[in-house]
């Protein structure tokens, strides 16, 4: 492992110093962790299962119901008690379930009351207004929404850099036009073409990034383009031209390391609005496919099923815990890299 520079050093100083962003990584950290492994904890299909003395994986492999002495080549239904007895009764089985036996979009059929049902032992943070467990939908929808915002935010930043180092190195004519471009580009109305776009094309993962990405990559041409305009006339700069370094190089082994420098302490809140970016857009019916596991989506079940307070509640208490976050680490990112601490 490389050791930091000294100046790294005392900015990984100050951003442990700082109680509030330190601890907010970590449990950040542990809370994305847990979501990407969501089919180890909220899952329909048992994590392992013993049958006629054979150890099975349904959580990673698909069986047939043939398998296990069922009639039809389908997909084996765990929570279905004919293949429940197949196994554990004349298999001489048993099955090891996740912490909930559910998955984002598995229906209780045997709830005791109509959906959305309220919590209880059984679904712990109650069902929706389809009688999917409210729980697994907040861990499957936790991890969407982080990977469709840190997807977003690494290519977005990509572009967004590269635009604000060629404006600021080359300057002149290129950045008048570059500026002007992000100025109408700016202007477009984003919500309304979405809602075209959704008219023509079913909303996806992919296609909502694509979409977004055509507009967020400005988040950061400005502060790239004020450090590429500040550092080409550096002493450095001038040394590595007068030494025969390509343009390409100078721009981006010279002074993009230091124009990164305040571009980093720009991404959680790039994430954070990704992440408000795709739950508004959920929300108001224009994102994800119906379905999918949507924080989003949930508040607007909470809104339309005012007597089931637990939907609104929790997608709101997730979220708010979310963004809260994020904009701790982001302010702890930002006192580390200030350059007046340095």
């Amino acid at each position: 492992m490389p050791r930091l520079s000294p100046l790294n050093q005392r900015r990984f100083a100050r951003f442990k110093a700082n109680r509030r962003g330190w601890w907010s990584l970590h449990i950040f950290m542990l809370l994305f962790v847990l979501s990407l492994g969501a089919e180890l904890i909220a899952n329909d299909k048992p994590l392992v299962m013993s049958y006629e003395s054979s150890l099975y994986f349904p959580v990673f492999k698909r069986y047939a119901e043939t398998e296990f002495g069922g009639e039809f080549p389908i997909r084996a239904d765990y929570r279905d008690t004919y293949i429940q007895q197949l196994i554990i009764e004349e298999g001489d089985g048993w099955m090891l379930w996740p912490p909930i036996p559910y998955r984002y979009n598995s229906i209780n059929y045997e709830l005791e009351v109509p959906a959305p049902a309220p919590p209880s032992a059984e679904n712990w943070l109650g069902t929706d207004d389809q009688a999917r467990d409210v729980m697994a939908r907040v861990i499957y929808g936790f991890r969407v929404s982080v990977l469709f915002a840190l997807t977003l935010t690494i290519l977005s930043s990509i572009i967004g850099v590269v635009a604000g180092a060629i404006q600021g190195f080359y300057g002149g004519k290129i950045d008048l036009f570059g500026q002007r471009f992000i100025e109408i580009w700016s202007g477009l109305p984003v919500l309304y073409l979405l809602i075209i776009m959704a008219s023509f094309v079913e909303p996806s993962f992919w296609w909502l990034l694509g979409i977004m990405l055509l507009f967020s990559w400005m988040a950061l041409v400005d502060v790239v383009r004020a450090e590429f305009l500040r550092g080409r006339n550096l002493e450095y700069v001038r040394a590595a031209r007068a030494m025969g370094a390509s343009n390409t190089v100078i721009m981006f082994r010279h002074i993009l390391p230091n124009a990164m420098v305040a571009t980093l302490t720009f991404f959680p809140f790039i994430l954070t609005g990704g992440v408000i970016t795709l739950t508004s857009l959920d929300f108001l019916g224009f994102g994800l496919p119906p379905g999918a596991p949507s924080l989003g989506e949930l508040i607007a079940q909470g809104k339309a099923n005012l007597q089931s307070p637990w939907l609104g509640l929790t997608a709101f208490i997730v979220l708010s815990l979310m963004l809260t976050l994020l904009v701790f680490i982001g302010e702890a990112l930002r006192d580390a890299f200030d350059p007046r601490k340095a």
